[in-house]
């Protein structure tokens, strides 16, 4: 495991957000879904693509508050871009999402 700094650490953006929206993403490489996630008024609504699907209905998505890094360039994924990065806990390929325990804002600050 490589080490970081704490300057490192200090760049990464990682926000809570409700999820808006889902699509199936039938053109990735691996079963994903496409995710809108509601990051709060001064963040606004970013998307992403998501490999969810072995834990996740797209509907139950829908409300669910999450974890993601909301600082990273835009990467192109097929046809999509995706504007951030759901944190999860992965276990082979199955994902667990990470999120609040309880309701809070959208646009938190994970510190």
């Amino acid at each position: 495991m490589k080490q970081i700094s704490w300057n490192d650490f200090e760049k990464i953006e990682m926000r809570v957000g409700t999820v808006i929206k889902t699509e199936p993403f039938t053109e990735a490489r691996n079963p994903s879904y496409k995710i809108w996630i509601d990051f709060g008024s001064h963040l606004g609504i970013k998307k992403t693509a998501a490999q969810v699907t072995k834990k996740y209905a797209l509907e139950d998505l829908i409300g669910k508050q999450v974890v993601g890094v909301v600082n990273f360039k835009p990467k192109q994924i097929a046809n999509f871009m995706s504007e951030c990065l759901l944190l999860g806990a992965v276990n082979e390929d199955e994902v667990t999402l990470i999120q609040p325990a309880g309701k809070v804002k959208n646009g938190l600050k994970i510190a």
